[in-house]
């Protein structure tokens, strides 16, 4: 007979998971996105049209289904997706996934799954990765101001799914408003780069550029302002702009300016 105490010390012993969850979090321009999943190994097992069934639905993942958050909107392969949190759900296939973004963000498994929560569905083509990964990852990569990729990666197989944000607008109105502002203190720098790299107003993006020159002279900073001349057409300016950048780069001892001048130079002249 097992005493008591016996078996109050075998409740306290822990085992790994089997599956362990797993949360991450990616900030993507200005959307915070968050993903919460269990992970599963190969273990030896043949996976997808295997142990995972073509043409079934899926958790993406064990126990819980796969959890994802976006806080602001945002579209996934061109699909757009409400602000909130959601299960993501997957139909395996030989040559093509479903994925679909679901409501039911707390259901366990897909044992209750509802296509009537169904929020967008959409179909991905699979990659062959040449290799087999143990453990199931889903990862966000290639990070821009306003994309990145979600990789969903077991076994041999890779399902991209395209991320994008839409920050431009928010931070337009934003930026607009600060530097309309009573402030003494402005971004100009911030303000100009956003409207350059952004097709903004070039007039507007000189004027911000050339007081953060006045303020402070530094390399990066006369930089961009050689770019939005260049732009702007005014070769000469820009020339002259690049070529004070390039010295004071090289006090700097920064060569990747240094560099980034030379290539604008060339292509001016």
């Amino acid at each position: 007979m097992v005493s008591t105490a016996a078996l109050a010390d075998t409740a306290k012993l822990e085992f790994p998971a089997a599956s362990p969850l797993c949360t991450m979090k990616q900030r993507v321009g200005l959307t915070d996105v968050e993903i919460s999943y269990s992970r599963p190994g190969v273990k030896g097992r043949e996976i997808f049209g295997a142990m995972i069934p073509y043409g079934k639905v899926w958790r993406t993942g064990a126990n819980a289904a796969t959890k994802l958050t976006f806080s602001t909107d945002v579209k996934l392969n061109g699909h757009e997706v409400p602000a909130g949190t959601y299960a993501m759900v997957t139909i395996p296939g030989k040559d093509e996934w479903t994925v679909i973004i679901n409501k039911g963000s707390d259901q366990w498994g897909t044992y209750k799954y509802d296509e009537k929560n169904d929020v967008v569905r959409f179909q991905v083509k699979p990659v062959d990765i040449g290799y087999s990964l143990e453990t199931l990852t889903i990862d966000i990569e290639n990070i821009k101001d306003e994309s990145a990729d979600i990789r969903l990666v077991w076994d041999k197989t890779k399902v991209p799914i395209k991320l994008e944000v839409n920050f431009v607008d928010k931070l337009t109105k934003q930026i607009a408003e600060e530097m309309a502002s009573d402030k003494k203190e402005k971004p100009y720098f911030q303000a100009a780069n956003f409207w350059f790299n952004h097709d903004k107003d070039l007039q507007q993006a000189k004027k911000w550029v050339d007081a953060a020159v006045a303020e402070k002279d530094a390399f990066y900073i006369v930089h961009l302002q050689a770019k939005i001349l260049a732009k702007l057409g005014d070769k000469a300016g820009a020339l002259a702009a690049a070529k004070h950048s390039t010295e004071l780069a090289q006090k700097a001892n920064d060569t990747a300016y240094v560099k980034l001048n030379e290539t604008l130079i060339n292509s001016l002249q």
